[in-house]
């Protein structure tokens, strides 16, 4: 089974939390159907992190769409502030190394600024620890919001903030 779900920001992507912060297990009892059973989260967001988590009970699927080498796009909508240039978003097309971690290629676009406050979009492939973060911030800008959109071909489109959705078993296959 395969569920989409809108993570709120202020949740940990774990079962338990020893420093006591809420959990998206507590969110879930109210998001998933009764039948759901176990589920894992496919990969992870931060606590100040929200939008799209999908959740299985399938390991191997969870496997399989958390590994770099399968190369599952993982788009964000990011609101920063600070001055930044399309050219310069565009260059980490490239990739970029900070503090000795190499990330892939980035795709990152100006979605739309008023002053020095923009919205940007941005895919990866990699999805390292807080990678869209790390990098936004390298190039100067406070990221203040930030929301997974879509993950491979899923995407988070109007789904309310603390619900979850069903994927159909053929959509899944």
């Amino acid at each position: 089974r395969l569920f989409l779900f809108h993570k709120p920001d202020g949740l940990i992507t774990a079962e338990r939390d020893p420093g006591g912060r809420p959990t998206i297990y507590t969110a879930l009892r109210n998001a998933l159907p009764a039948t759901a059973g176990r589920v894992m989260p496919i990969g992870r967001l931060d606590f100040n992190t929200e939008g799209l988590l999908l959740l299985t009970n399938d390991g191997g699927l969870k496997r399989t769409m958390e590994l770099p080498s399968t190369g599952l796009p993982r788009t964000y909508r990011a609101r920063t502030f600070g001055d930044i240039t399309q050219e310069q978003l565009e260059e980490l097309s490239e990739g970029i190394e900070i503090e000795g971690v190499r990330y892939g290629p980035i795709n990152a676009n100006m979605e739309r600024s008023t002053g020095r406050n923009q919205w940007i979009e941005v895919t990866i492939t990699e999805g390292k620890n807080r990678e869209v973060r790390r990098v936004l911030e390298h190039l100067g800008l406070e990221v203040s919001r930030l929301i997974r959109t879509a993950y491979g071909p899923y995407e988070l489109l109007d789904l309310p903030r603390g619900q979850a959705v069903e994927i159909k078993q053929a959509d899944v296959e």
